[in-house]
């Protein structure tokens, strides 16, 4: 940011530039390894949730009545996480305004870590009663405040250490950390239930797996946590903030700060990122409990192995697209290159009664493999397109002093508006409707994200150093 007189270097004492601005720059490789890493233990902490939500949790936490009622229970608790990430992104927000990305990123990787162990340490339903899902609700909230502290500082590392002219590529880093915690979680349940030779659709509450088998993928999150934080502890402040510090352009209060003075930017980042939130929970966390529901769900009846093998296949080429779309966002701009990926998106919306009818799907043939794995590579395709600019258009958005806060409470409000009622709504529409109405409910949140496009700016030129 430029001084009055018109100079690039920051006014403050040789003291507390020392203090604040690294001697040195940070090696570009650990700014990638420290964003990188968080957000994908963090994802995986939050994805070993959602597939235990709809394979085991309605078994152990939720058992008593149908199967139906016991996935939407399910559903719902898996949905308390995205209600509690706003108040993780104000609470992290304020600290990572006023005293830094790297403190605050710490408190949000511990914060999640200690839940999700918890939770692995829970005893069922049929040992203490509604105690359990209560206490699982509880954690489910916390690992929600902990995500919400934490992407939008990964993405503020990565974005304000980008050099001009590269910063969507450069800010893709953080958001490979979902289809990698993904796969991670996925494929660690994948592991386990071929081990524990685990039937979905025969289970007994005294199979190994349901015993203690699905916590094993809880507990061991400890030790990736340690892992992510020794990494950040290695890592220095952005000197984008460390400039904020010796220009004294931190605010008291980020939270009323930057809904006073960025109201409209919060609700434009909110519905910009609606149809990305939709299309990916459909993607992973209601598809599940589609395709290996059988009667009383409306589901398709598929192996839960053998689904999570076709599903982890497709999720490579979320990852695969993610640096393509910061390649392309920084080539095109955020508002160009997002408006067709987004009418992608509707388009994709529209054709889910044909992909997924289940009068016209069975579950037997290899043709209705090929047709499922079809469906989800071209949404996981979709989903790496729109999600790998996210992190360099948010924080775009805002200035210095409120980044951290108002770029968090954009992308977690949307997560409740697009994430937390989407999977519960999904598995409604098909119990009510039919799976063809999914796919509208998906349309109607890729309208809404066009609209907020079409009003935002274009913030690829943007300096973040204001």
């Amino acid at each position: 940011m430029a001084t009055p007189d018109g100079s690039s270097k920051p006014h403050g004492t040789s003291t507390a530039v020392a203090e604040t601005i690294p001697a040195e720059p940070v090696p570009r490789r650990r700014i990638v390894l420290a964003s990188l890493i968080g957000t994908t233990i963090e994802f995986y902490d939050f994805y070993i949730f959602a597939t235990a939500a709809v394979s085991v949790f309605p078994l152990l936490f939720f058992a008593g009545g149908d199967s139906g009622t016991a996935l939407l229970a399910s559903m719902a608790t898996f949905g308390t996480a995205f209600i509690a990430r706003p108040l993780g992104s104000i609470v992290f927000g304020h600290y990572g305004d006023r005293l830094g990305r790297k403190v605050t990123l710490v408190g949000a990787l511990l914060t999640m870590g200690i839940a999700t162990f918890l939770i692995g340490l829970l005893p069922t339903i049929h040992q203490i009663g509604l105690w359990a899902p209560a206490m699982l609700t509880i954690l489910r909230f916390f690992q929600g405040i902990g995500l919400g502290g934490e992407w939008s500082g990964a993405a503020l590392l990565a974005s304000e250490t980008a050099e001009p002219g590269k910063r969507a590529f450069a800010a893709m880093w953080p958001q490979l950390g979902a289809p990698f915690g993904f796969i991670l979680a996925n494929g660690l349940f994948l592991l386990l239930t071929t081990w524990f030779t685990y039937d979905s659709t025969a289970a007994d509450l005294a199979d190994p797996f349901l015993v203690w088998g699905w916590r094993l993928p809880f507990l061991l999150s400890v030790l990736m946590v340690g892992v992510g934080l020794y990494v950040r502890l290695r890592i220095e402040e952005t000197p984008v903030f460390a400039r904020a510090i010796v220009n004294n352009e931190r605010v008291k209060a980020p939270v009323s700060e930057v809904f006073r003075k960025n109201g409209r930017e919060i609700v434009l980042g909110t519905f910009i990122m609606l149809a990305t939130y939709g299309l990916f929970y459909l993607m992973t966390t209601w598809i599940l409990s589609f395709a290996i529901g059988g009667e009383g769900t409306g589901g398709l009846g598929y192996g839960y192995r053998s689904f999570l093998i076709i599903q982890v296949i497709a999720i490579v080429l979320f990852a695969a697209f993610i640096p393509v779309a910061g390649l392309l966002a920084d080539k095109f701009g955020r508002r160009r290159m997002l408006l067709g990926v987004t009418a992608a998106i509707i388009a994709f919306g529209l054709s889910f009664g044909w992909w997924l009818d289940p009068d016209a799907m069975g579950t037997g043939s290899d043709l209705d493999v090929v047709r499922m794995l079809l469906f989800l590579c071209v949404g996981m395709t979709l989903m790496g397109l729109t999600f790998g600019p996210m992190s360099a258009v948010l924080p775009e958005l805002f200035p210095t002093n409120t980044r951290y806060t108002g770029s968090g409470v954009a992308y977690n409000f949307s997560a409740i508006l697009g994430a937390a009622l989407t999977p519960f709504v999904a598995v409604w529409l098909v119990q009510n409707y039919s799976v063809a109405h999914v796919g509208y409910y998906l349309v109607g949140l890729g309208v809404l994200t066009i609209v907020s496009l079409v009003l935002a700016p274009e913030t690829s030129k943007t300096s973040l150093d204001s």
